[in-house]
């Protein structure tokens, strides 16, 4: 009998579908994605879901979005223009590119074409990825500012790249006050020693997460002189640009002297309009970079949901008539954060737990080092001390965030571990149901 054929002749598989003898044993994975397979959101979502009174970890808000942008979405999937459920135009449904472009060339104070200078992407997340796979070659070098959006590491991984870590370092503030996110600096000589001749490029993230950090002018102007100084591309994640808070200036880094040639500005509908759902970004940048992205996006996902893309440039037409407003969505959003930011910094502040208070986003970071007796240190752990600490927390207390230590590159992650991260982009309910837990857990451990 032949070898993989039944008895009878015939060439039937076996009962299930598989082959008798159809067993791979060569190696399925890539090489790329070697190192890269965990995703420290996969468990902290199953273990809020799981355990979680209170979830103050995964950043996304739990109130709606404005009625207008509800409204817009439904006219544009009930409505009579039933091309709305067709494909749009692959870089970015026409109306959304047209108003980005006047928003941002006004922002940039650039002549922006629709059709060259944007790209609508599937969120910033696919932004980011079009970046590192059409820009970054084997043997780049790329720049990454600790703390970082975890995805930047394996991104630039993926690409073939580099990661080059660079630390915000703190500075003690002044006795008796909190500590700022601005108190979180670059040291200028340790930056400028990672630039080197493989530098290809650096990403930037202001607003930052998860500290919440807005790089002031000056920081931005050392950065942009190195990036010209080294012939360096600018990767600037800027999805919390609209959430500053304390009168504080968001200076995008494309504005500078020498910049805009060779920055990709990335923007998110999810953050600026409170719907993480919709998965709607963009690029703006110039030609040179972005027909470059535009290859990989048209080879990846191709097009992104047309009438998601049409309600967010309905929600824009409004916003740039009332840009600065009282009435400005932008506005009153970013009011309505600062007082839930000054709610969360109080009730941990008196908890014990130390917040930094934020800039921007709407994160906030919080030393744990004064609960450390509830979870004692584990000597010789591989695991940092917050990621456990953070675990503990929300299978015993019900109230969840996420360990600072996953925005650091592993042999760092050790370094700042005494942090947690929290989301207060809640309903008042969800920042009063926290704080009555944080409240509880004081008395506690203050004892009878």
């Amino acid at each position: 009998m032949l070898e993989g054929h039944l008895p009878g002749g015939g060439d039937e598989p076996s009962r299930g579908g598989h082959h008798p003898f159809a067993k791979m044993s060569r190696p399925v994975q890539a090489r790329r994605l070697e190192g890269v397979d965990k995703n420290i959101w996969v468990e902290f979502v199953k273990l809020a879901t799981t355990y979680a009174t209170v979830n103050l970890g995964q950043g996304f808000p739990d109130f709606p979005p404005p009625d207008f942008l509800r409204e817009a979405f439904v006219r544009a999937v009930g409505g009579e223009d039933h091309m709305l459920h067709q494909y749009t135009r692959a870089f970015g449904h026409p109306p959304l590119v047209k108003i980005l472009a006047q928003l941002f060339g006004k922002l940039l104070g650039q002549e922006l074409d629709p059709l060259s200078n944007v790209m609508v992407t599937v969120g910033a997340y696919q932004a980011l990825y079009c970046c590192f796979q059409a820009l970054v070659d084997e043997g780049d070098e790329v720049i990454i500012i600790e703390p970082f959006f975890d995805c930047y590491e394996p991104m630039v991984k993926m690409a073939g790249g580099t990661p080059v870590f660079v630390p915000l370092r703190p500075v003690t503030p002044k006795a008796g006050q909190l500590m700022s996110s601005a108190d979180w600096q670059l040291d200028p000589a340790e930056l400028a020693s990672k630039f080197g001749e493989r530098t290809k490029a650096v990403v930037l993230n202001s607003p930052n997460n998860p500290l919440g950090k807005v790089f002031g002018r000056g920081e931005l102007e050392l950065i942009a002189e190195l990036c010209v100084k080294h012939d360096a591309l600018c990767i600037s994640d800027e999805v919390y640009e609209w959430l500053v808070y304390d009168g504080k200036e968001h200076v995008r880094i494309a504005s500078l002297p020498g910049m805009w040639d060779r920055t990709v500005s990335i923007g998110s509908a999810g953050k600026t309009f409170s719907v993480t759902g919709w998965k709607v970004g963009w690029t703006v940048g110039p030609p040179r970079l972005l027909q470059h992205l535009r290859t990989v996006h048209q080879n990846s996902v191709y097009h992104c949901a047309t009438a998601a893309q049409e309600a967010v440039a309905q929600g824009f037409r409004r916003e740039l008539e009332r840009l600065g407003q009282a009435d400005s969505y932008f506005t009153s959003l970013v009011r309505e954060l600062q007082g839930k930011r000054d709610r969360l910094v109080q009730s941990l502040d008196a908890a014990g737990m130390k917040p930094i208070v934020p800039e921007g986003t709407y994160f906030l970071v919080a030393d744990i080092s004064a609960f450390a007796s509830d979870v004692p240190d584990v000597p010789g752990s591989d695991e940092p001390y917050d990621s456990r600490f953070a675990k503990w927390m929300v299978k015993n207390k019900g109230l969840a965030a996420i360990p600072l230590s996953t925005f650091y590159s592993g042999p760092h992650k050790n370094e700042y571990s005494r942090f947690i991260r929290f989301c207060f982009a809640k309903e008042e309910a969800t920042l009063k149901a926290a704080n009555d837990i944080l409240q509880k857990w004081k008395r506690e451990k203050a004892g009878p």
